[in-house]
């Protein structure tokens, strides 16, 4: 029957899962624990993987690792006492004999394995002690009487939680597929979609994914290749492209103050860099004073490897909101990059007369009340912080920009909560909401895979050119046994009158423990290079002590830092050409070429040592060879999502806001194109459908867009 809806007809997003029988309250709470609410979130629960029990298979064509039906006889069944007390069978059927182990069992059950009893066992096996065993295997009598009939299709294996067992996620998927006869499934791709991308309907791919037939290609299936899967894993994608494209509209609506630059303020600032722009930065600067001028808020992303210079376009950027009498409110993800930014725009911005506010989570609460003070009365024309700027007690007095720095490191959530910030004051109050225009950067360039659908709500620019008189860093990679040659190299490197970075990093998340470990390596490189002036800085020094101990090291009063992955951004010292890494396996790609790019920015030859500890596990090789054989921002992000994924890459926004149940960005990334254009087209023509495909697929996590 057709899956469109009859008028007046429930559809099975409003049937509960209540209505499947056995489905009692307690049974509904571990569903709900799942995200399982209607008959529609059940038939969308697709299996994770499937096993093939239709067929039987010999003992003896068993290989390790493999998931079998066979059919044996019980030779012996005894309890076995070793580390762990268990119930061990040895059963065989002509061809070769395996033994099944059970560590959970009952009087019961040992009293029916007797020596005679035939058995359809299925499991995995693998090696034991005794040659290939079964650990906890499926298993049923068999009787001459009636024999048992073999599956008629794959069994599913389905994502579970506790208490929700294998045969009984089955038994509510069989049952939904039976309400799938009777009520519509809504159809929410229209026809010429459809039929242009050649897709079939949504109830036969559901109807074949939970319960393919036997002669279905079991490794597509795993593989998550399936026309089907992929016709599923399409409507996800454009759900979440949908999302962010609703987002970007409904910020949008409510208008902005059009900001303009002025001349003679943009001229004073450009005379005093001591530097030209380059012809990217001229590009992008165009690109966002262009946003700016318009009645709307601008959402732009401007992307630029590390050391291209995207904080001189946001403090242009910042200029034309102050020249137009608003704020702007500029925001970093970490105290030390914060600061770097305050050092910074007061640097350029209070020579010209412009007055800067400074928040964070650790200022003194004297100090706070003044800085809020000025925030609100709008004496601080541009604000620099942390996450502390979108604290509810914070208020703007006329906020018309927001420049977020290191976007990744932020959610959507945060995002929209800064940018409410601006949709007070008197402007508001006598033109109706306003909101300020955002500039997100980054320095960890996005593959242009997940820039499309992360960063569907953003327009894009790339500062793809690095300053003049930048040097390429040589790259190398030696293991932590040749310690003493590394040693030896930055002593050679500092009497020269050079200075170094020597980067502890930690498995673990502890600011503590990454102190630690960081001090214990300043005392042996003190001990083993006594004519140095080595410094150190990490996380557990207060803000003011490591300003101090960078404005030594920038000022050329320390030869070598030794400092923890705090200088990841924000720090640049043009003397400094030797890094020393040590353990980048524990980092990822773009987190060593962020701290890679802290060399280079001078006009000496840079090297960047990468002392790795032993063994090392393939992939950690594989960063390395990428990190030895590339600078380019844009390839290492390439190879990041290659060998760490989407969700590690884009951090926060990912884990986030971009949970998928059945697409995987990489493995799908063919059909985003599609999916772009599909979007776009249900937002001009199927505005109706555009709702109900986020609500089909996101839920709750599409709150979002409720701003």
């Amino acid at each position: 029957m057709s899956t469109l809806a009859v008028a007046g007809e429930k559809t099975l997003n409003q049937i509960p899962a209540s209505a499947l029988k056995g489905v009692g309250a307690a049974l509904a709470a571990k569903l709900a624990k799942i995200g399982l609410f209607s008959l529609q979130d059940v038939l969308l629960h697709l299996p994770l993987r499937y096993m093939d029990r239709t067929r039987i298979t010999a003992i003896g064509a068993l290989q390790p690792n493999m998931n079998a039906v066979i059919e044996a006889e019980v030779r012996a069944c005894d309890v076995v006492f070793g580390k762990r007390r268990s119930l061990v069978c040895k059963v065989q059927d002509g061809t070769g004999t395996i033994t099944l182990r059970f560590y959970h069992f009952n009087n019961a059950q040992k009293q029916r394995l007797v020596s005679g009893t035939r058995l359809r066992i299925f499991g995995e096996t693998r090696r034991g002690a005794s040659g290939l065993e079964m650990y906890h295997p499926e298993y049923d009598e068999l009787s001459t009487a009636a024999p048992l009939p073999l599956e008629q299709s794959l069994t599913p294996i389905y994502p579970a939680t506790e208490g929700l067992t294998q045969p009984r996620m089955r038994s509510l998927a069989l049952q939904a597929l039976t309400w799938l006869d009777k009520h519509a499934l809504q159809e929410l791709l229209p026809e010429r979609v459809r039929r242009q991308l050649k897709q079939s309907s949504l109830a036969d791919a559901l109807r074949y994914l939970h319960q393919p037939p036997t002669n279905a290609n079991i490794q597509q299936l795993m593989d998550g290749e399936h026309p089907y899967q992929q016709r599923l894993a399409f409507e996800e994608l454009l759900a979440h492209h949908l999302s962010l494209l609703l987002l970007r509209r409904e910020t949008q609506a409510d208008g902005a103050t059009r900001l303009n630059l002025d001349e003679g303020l943009q001229a004073r600032f450009l005379a005093q860099l001591g530097f030209n722009l380059t012809r990217a930065q001229r590009r992008v600067v165009d690109e966002i004073a262009a946003d700016l001028a318009k009645p709307i808020p601008m959402l732009r992303l401007v992307q630029g490897d590390v050391g291209s210079g995207k904080t001189v376009v946001a403090a242009l950027a910042a200029l034309a909101a102050v020249a137009s009498g608003k704020q702007a409110a500029i925001m970093a993800p970490t105290e030390i990059l914060a600061e770097q930014h305050r050092l910074n725009f007061g640097k350029w911005l209070e020579p010209l007369g412009i007055s800067l506010g400074w928040l964070t989570g650790k200022l003194k609460v004297a100090e706070r009340r003044t800085q809020l003070a000025a925030i609100a009365s709008g004496a601080a024309q541009v604000v620099v912080g942390t996450h502390a700027l979108f604290q509810e007690s914070v208020e703007f007095a006329n906020l018309g920009l927001i420049v977020i720095d290191e976007q990744h490191r932020f959610g959507v959530h945060q995002r929209l909560t800064l940018s409410e910030k601006g949709t007070s004051g008197d402007e508001n109050r006598r033109f109706g909401l306003l909101r300020p225009h955002q500039l997100i950067m980054t320095a960890t360039p996005i593959p242009r895979t997940l820039a499309m659908s992360a960063y569907a709500d953003l327009d894009c620019s790339v500062i793809d050119e690095l300053p003049p008189g930048r040097t390429p860093i040589t790259t190398v990679v030696i293991s932590d046994n040749r310690r003493e040659e590394v040693i030896e190299r930055v002593r050679l490197a500092c009497e020269q009158g050079r200075q170094a970075y020597w980067v502890c990093t930690l498995i673990e998340e502890s600011e503590t423990l990454e102190a630690q470990a960081a001090e214990a390596t300043a005392a042996n490189l003190t001990e083993s290079l006594p004519h140095l002036r080595i410094g150190l800085i990490h996380g557990r020094l207060k803000p003011a002590e490591k300003e101090a101990v960078m404005a030594s090291f920038k000022a050329n009063e320390l030869d070598l830092l030794v400092a923890t992955t705090v200088i990841e951004v924000g720090v640049d010292v043009p003397n400094a050409s030797l890094m020393i890494i040590e353990n980048p396996e524990r980092l990822g790609l773009a987190q060593l070429h962020q701290l890679r790019g802290r060399v280079g920015r001078g006009s000496a030859a840079s090297h960047c040592v990468l002392l790795y500890g032993s063994p090392l596990s393939n992939n950690s090789r594989e960063r390395l060879r990428v990190m030895r054989e590339s600078s380019d921002g844009f390839y290492i992000a390439e190879q990041d999502l290659l060998l760490r994924g989407p969700g590690e890459v884009l951090g926060t926004r990912q884990t986030g806001e971009m949970q998928f149940k059945i697409a995987d960005l990489q493995r799908d990334s063919h059909l985003l194109p599609d999916v772009k254009d599909a979007a776009l087209l249900l937002m001009s023509d199927y505005p109706q459908l555009c709702n109900q495909l986020v609500l089909r697929w996101l839920g709750d996590s599409q709150r979002y867009l409720q701003v």
